[in-house]
């Protein structure tokens, strides 16, 4: 995660980004998004996997949307948790030094944003995510700014 750590300690435009909790939240949560493997407990497998997970939640509809072009679909916190399960919502959490409860709730308001910009054409590509740099500019000034 080194590349995450100093984009965003670029973007923050000083050290003390690297302690705030959403900060880390948001770079482990791109990090789950744009790993295309999958594997031990909690590994969603990229964004293709993060959908997938959502989708077996019953949650297609609001995921699809923040896919596609148009307006993304609000999430709660109790949704992110059912989507994710404790294992990977745990791994988050400890990333970010949040609870549970804490990083499903800051997840709803980052992971519509995210998905969104990291599929601008409406359709995932596992291998071509995006520029990461220009990703996290986007989404770090609307996140970081939200405390």
């Amino acid at each position: 995660m080194g590349l995450l750590d100093a984009a965003l300690g670029m973007l923050g435009g000083n050290a003390d980004q690297s302690n705030d909790p959403k900060a880390k939240l948001i770079q482990a949560a791109l990090a789950m998004l744009t790993n295309n493997q999958s594997g031990g407990s909690g590994a969603t497998g990229g964004l293709t996997g993060l959908i997938n997970s959502f989708q077996n939640a019953g949650l297609g509809d609001i995921v699809n949307s923040w896919i596609g072009n148009g307006h993304n679909l609000p999430i709660s916190a109790e949704q992110i948790q059912s989507a994710l399960g404790d294992g990977q919502l745990a791994h988050l959490a400890a990333a970010a030094g949040l609870s549970q409860d804490g990083a499903a709730g800051h997840l709803a308001e980052m992971l519509p944003g995210l998905v969104d910009k990291l599929t601008p054409q409406g359709a995932v590509s596992e291998s071509g995510s995006g520029d990461l740099g220009s990703i996290l500019q986007q989404v770090s000034g609307a996140f970081l700014n939200k405390k």
